[in-house]
């Protein structure tokens, strides 16, 4: 059994030590437990710093990608590695390497595919009261979305088995948290959370430039991928709701019309007009919204196996290496 722990980074070079440094490298039901540094573009001695540190591996970028792609390389990476089980931590060390054995302890019992480390944001003191209030709501709003019961959907600190890493696929360029969330419930992956410790804030986040850019952001990715999994439930919403406005100033029209002053409401005729084939074409784009995804849905079968045979071929290759 192989733990391999994935560390995103990008001009990290003065926590970045500390952070690997914190990985238990001996855990109960695991044999062997590695470090995978995923280097965004850092212009620092960022990688310099890992390497002394005692990290295993490292994949470099010339230049930076976002948080999105470096967690997809380091999950594709760690696959290729062997890894059993996936553990993504941020490099500012926020999380405690410490709260690793009982985050992986749902997935080493056979009880979950993935488990997301619960930081109890009421209870840390570098968030301000707007920040928490934000936090909690988006976690609900990702709770109803996913049909999951994670209460700190905006958590970094996450476990996967994997083959729930094999089924991840993160379109967005912002981040993986909310996408691979909703992802994993309507991919019926069993979901657990564990309440993990933080660490004194180190430095200030980089993701965003300030609460209501990561608001802006977070909200756009929640639909971007919520319309992705449900587009006909989406655009039959709109489409209804449209349809409804047309209706109701059809139904005016003809009111006036019956008491013979319809001549002065021509104007709610042709927007009810208006409505209405806005309306229906709203519903035909949904239709056509669905077949995509039942066609994104065997693409997405399609990259898994194709994943699971480079995985399995790449492994094969580093058994040979070191046997021979």
């Amino acid at each position: 059994m192989k733990l391999i722990v994935q560390i995103p980074c990008l001009n990290e070079e003065k926590t970045i030590a500390l952070t690997i440094r914190d990985i238990p490298r001996k855990i109960a039901g695991v044999d062997q437990v590695e470090v995978l540094i995923i280097d965004d573009g850092s212009t620092d001695r960022t990688v310099e710093e890992a390497r002394k540190a005692g990290t295993d591996h490292v994949i470099s970028f010339t230049e930076r990608k976002g948080l999105a792609r470096a967690f997809m390389a380091g999950i594709d990476g760690a696959l290729a590695r062997g890894a059993d089980i996936i553990v993504n931590t941020d490099a500012d060390n926020q999380y405690r390497g410490a709260d690793i054995p009982r985050l992986i302890d749902p997935i080493l019992k056979g009880e979950a595919d993935i488990v997301v480390g619960n930081r109890e944001v009421e209870k840390i003191d570098s968030f301000s009261l707007l920040k928490k209030f934000l936090q909690k709501l988006g976690s609900w709003v990702v709770r109803k979305l996913s049909h999951t019961s994670v209460p700190d959907a905006a958590s970094g600190f996450r476990a996967y088995d994997r083959e729930a890493a094999f089924s991840l696929n993160v379109v967005s360029n912002f981040s993986y948290t909310l996408e691979t969330l909703i992802q994993a419930g309507k991919g019926s992956l069993a979901v657990k959370h564990v309440p993990v410790r933080t660490n004194p804030q180190t430095r200030p986040s980089r993701l965003f430039t300030g609460t209501w850019s990561y608001l802006k952001q977070s909200v756009a990715t929640l639909a971007r991928i919520y319309t992705m999994y449900e587009p006909l439930k989406v655009f039959s919403m709109i489409g209804g709701f449209v349809i409804f406005l047309g209706i109701a100033l059809s139904l005016r029209f003809l009111f006036f019309f019956v008491i013979g002053e319809g001549k002065g409401h021509v104007q709610s005729l042709i927007f009810a007009a208006v409505f209405l084939i806005v309306g229906f074409q709203v519903l035909v784009i949904g239709l056509l919204a669905d077949t995509i995804a039942a066609s994104r849905k065997i693409s997405e079968n399609v990259l898994y196996r194709v994943k699971k045979l480079e995985a399995g071929e790449t492994t094969k290759r580093a058994s040979a290496a070191r046997t021979s």
